[in-house]
C-alpha cells in the first residue's frame, strides 16, 4: 500500500513543482556601504522620513492632529507599505 502511495507522489512531482517552487527566488535587498540590507528595512526608513516631514508640514501650516498617538504611527505604516506596493509588488 504504501508503495503505491510514493508512486502517485512521485508522478504528480513534476506537475506541481511550478506551485511549489514559485516562491523561490533573490531576495529584494540593497548594498549600503558593503551591507546588504532587506528591501523593506529601506522602506521603513523611508517611511518614518516622510513621516517626520508629514509631520513638519502640518506643523507649519498650523494644522493640529487630535490623536498623534495613533495617527503618525498609522501614517508611518502606510507611507511604508505604499512604498513597499509600489517599488516591489
Amino acid at each position: 500500500m504504501k508503495a503505491r502511495g510514493a508512486w502517485r507522489i512521485a508522478k504528480c512531482w513534476p506537475a506541481s513543482a511550478p506551485f511549489v517552487l514559485a516562491g523561490c527566488g533573490r531576495a529584494p535587498s540593497f548594498d549600503i556601504l558593503g551591507s546588504f540590507f532587506p528591501a523593506w528595512l529601506v522602506c521603513l526608513a523611508a517611511g518614518l522620513l516622510l513621516t517626520v516631514v508629514f509631520r513638519w508640514l502640518l506643523l507649519r501650516i498650523q494644522i493640529v492632529i487630535a490623536a498623534p498617538i495613533l495617527t503618525y504611527p498609522s501614517l508611518a505604516v502606510l507611507i511604508t507599505l505604499a512604498l513597499w506596493l509600489t517599488f516591489f509588488r
